[in-house]
This record gives C-alpha cells, sequence and structure tokens, in this order.
C-alpha cells in the first residue's frame, strides 16, 4: 500500500512531464495577407497577462489591459479543432491555422468600451449581448483567444465575442501557479464585467472552461457582495464547460450569490482525465466537473450536462474540453437554442430536443447525454 501510495504522484508528474513535451508554445502570428484565405471572427480581449518582447507570457499584471483582434478561422479543419501556430512550427498554412489578421491595442478601459460601443451599435436594439469567455488550465494567449474565435463561431453564439486572458503558466507543470493566478484574476474579471454592463450590452453570456470556472464563480460572488445586483442582472446565462472547482467550493460560491443567473448550465464527464488528475492532487474523490451524481448540487437552480458518452476532439485527448473539441458533441448542440443562447427560459426544455436521459432532483436537472453514432473508445 505504502509503495502505491508513493508511485501514484510520481506518475503523475511523469504524465505532465509527457505532455509538457508534446508541442512547442501557441503563438499569435499576425498575417494579414489571410483575409478571404477563410472566414473571421473580431475578438475583443481583456487581459492581466504582462506583455513583453512582444507577447503575453505568464507574468502576472495588476489592472486590465485591452487588445482587439481579428481571428482567421482556416476552412479545412473539423468542427472543434483549434490548430494555433507554434514556436517549433516550420511554415504558415491559412488554409488549416488559426492566425490574426488585424491587433490592435486599445486604450485602457475607455478604448475597449469605445470598440465594444462601436460594435453594439450595429446590432438591433434588444440584441446587443455580449459572450464572454474565461479560459481555463495550461493555457497560452494564444490558446484563448483561439478558443474563444472557435466557440463563437462553431456555435454560431450571438453577440460580441470578449476573451477574459489570465496569467496561466501555460505549462501542464504550472498547475499550482495557475490555481494562484486563478485567485489573482478575480478581480480583472470583475471590473470587465462592469465595463460591459456599463457600455450598455444588454445580455452578457458568461462561459468558462476548467480552472476558468472558479474565476467566473469567484466575480459573480465578489459582484454580490459589493452589491452590484445591477451588474449580475445583466448575466443572462452562465454556461461552465468541465469546470475544476471543489464541490464544496462551488456550493459556497452559490450560495454566496444567492440567485444564480439562468440559465446556468455545466459540462460534466466521467472520462475527463484531467479532472482526475486534479482529483487526485487535491485529495478528493471528484471535482464539479467529473461530478457523477446530481444530488451534491440538487438544491441549487443548475443544469448537468453528462458528457461521458463522448470523447473529446483529435487534440484533446485528455477528454477536457469534449464539449467544444468534440465534432459528434458540437454537431448535436448547433441547433439547441439554449446552447446558442439565443433564446431565455428553462435549460430542460431545448436540452430535451437531444438524445438522452433527464433527472430532476429538486432544484436541479441532470441530462445524460447518448450518441447517436459515435463508437466509444
Amino acid at each position: 500500500m505504502m509503495r502505491h501510495a508513493v508511485l501514484r504522484p510520481l506518475f503523475i508528474v511523469a504524465m505532465l512531464a509527457v505532455l509538457a513535451g508534446c508541442a512547442g508554445r501557441a503563438m499569435v502570428l499576425l498575417v494579414p495577407d489571410a483575409i478571404g484565405m477563410g472566414e473571421s471572427e473580431t475578438v475583443l480581449v481583456a487581459s492581466t497577462r504582462v506583455f513583453e518582447n512582444g507577447d503575453w507570457g505568464s507574468d502576472r499584471l495588476e489592472g486590465l489591459s485591452f487588445v482587439g483582434f481579428d481571428v482567421h478561422i482556416p476552412p479545412d479543419r473539423e468542427p472543434g479543432e483549434v490548430r494555433p501556430v507554434r514556436e517549433r512550427q516550420r511554415g504558415v498554412d491559412p488554409a488549416e491555422d488559426f492566425l490574426v489578421t488585424r491587433a490592435e491595442a486599445l486604450n485602457g478601459a475607455a478604448g475597449f468600451r469605445a470598440a465594444l460601443r462601436q460594435t453594439l451599435a450595429t446590432r438591433p436594439q434588444g440584441q446587443r449581448e455580449v459572450m464572454v469567455f474565461v479560459h481555463g488550465f495550461n493555457n497560452s494567449f494564444a490558446d484563448g483567444l483561439y478558443r474563444t474565435a472557435q466557440i463563437r463561431h462553431d456555435f454560431d453564439v450571438p453577440g460580441v465575442a470578449v476573451h477574459y486572458a489570465w496569467p496561466s503558466a501555460a505549462n501542464p507543470l504550472g498547475y499550482a501557479y495557475d490555481r494562484d493566478s486563478a485567485l489573482f484574476a478575480r478581480d480583472g474579471l470583475e471590473q470587465l464585467l462592469r465595463e460591459i454592463a456599463a457600455e450598455g450590452a444588454h445580455r452578457i453570456v458568461l462561459i468558462a472552461h476548467s480552472l476558468g470556472s472558479n474565476i467566473a464563480m469567484e466575480a459573480m460572488r465578489q459582484l454580490r457582495i459589493a452589491g452590484r445586483q445591477d451588474v449580475l442582472d445583466r448575466i443572462g446565462g452562465v454556461i461552465l464547460m468541465s469546470p475544476d472547482i471543489d464541490i464544496d467550493v462551488f456550493r459556497s460560491q452559490a450560495l454566496r450569490i444567492e440567485t444564480l443567473p439562468q440559465p446556468f448550465v455545466i459540462f460534466t464527464s466521467q472520462r475527463d482525465r484531467a479532472l482526475r488528475i486534479s482529483a487526485t492532487i487535491t485529495g478528493q474523490r471528484a471535482r464539479l466537473g467529473n461530478l457523477g451524481t446530481v444530488e451534491d448540487v440538487a438544491d441549487l437552480e443548475v443544469t448537468l450536462v453528462d458528457l461521458s458518452e463522448f470523447r473529446g476532439g483529435v487534440r484533446d485527448g485528455l477528454n477536457h474540453f469534449t464539449v467544444a473539441t468534440s465534432p459528434a458533441m458540437i454537431r448535436l448542440l448547433q441547433d439547441v437554442a439554449q446552447v446558442n443562447l439565443s433564446l431565455e427560459g428553462d435549460a430542460t426544455q431545448d436540452f430535451g430536443l437531444l438524445p438522452g436521459t433527464i433527472l430532476t432532483v429538486r432544484n436541479a436537472t441532470q441530462i445524460m447525454l447518448n450518441p447517436l453514432t459515435q463508437a466509444l473508445p
């Protein structure tokens, strides 16, 4: 027994070390000539990463910096696939690579609000929505930027795409650093949500992945403590994808927020290997994102969507981002109003269109989706 107790953490470290050496760091590469060679998504970015030597690194910035990008979506890819240019990559192919065709530094919060105001003004009154995406563990600036564009594009999410880039170490061995950075980053996200609400967005959809889910919950908790119900009232939907949060911590956050924005959807999976590692590191049986039963959150008004019967895309070997990387999952969800976030109301009404089993326990609902044609590994 003692031998196994010693070997387990060594195995985890070895596994993470292998992952760390799999590929070079993703890069934001400006290629204006790629305009017209694919589709494009405009993404506004608020960041708490330090910018130096021409890149956004892992050092923590006190305050927020703001940048606007046009992201090139390559035509030759599967839904859910994001292929950024990496440090050791030879050559660039606009047919396959995610690139940037425009990058514009915005003049602080005022510049960000001006850019947001300009974009919102092009949309009909009553349809001025903002999608805010918060990336997760082990993400570079480029990873989060391109993933925001991919989610906006593949799910055709309405509204303006905004990305919150917090200072992840972008290293599989940097889990402790990222957990501390997630706490550091909560003030920045709170400020960003205030800026968006002040600029007139009638609805904010907050989407977060992995450790980013903890940042999202903490920011909403802080808004509640600060008495900013006006900002919370603008949040018209929350989606947590594979949330890497202690279940008891999530419950305390939700209870302090008191009234959770609706719809409030949590995507979970028993196949999520990254969350198994996280649970082992933290000495727990599970995290919120691989919660097996709805009982632990039955008193909260949430919808759990269990994706355990699906696997992630080709670049998601840990099944840690299945909802956004699995082509089969994306095809199922693309036409569902709840996920496209174009309608408000009861989550179960829209998810009921999907193949699966729906279980309601007190205030919570669990939906266990079944694939139609996907072969399991």
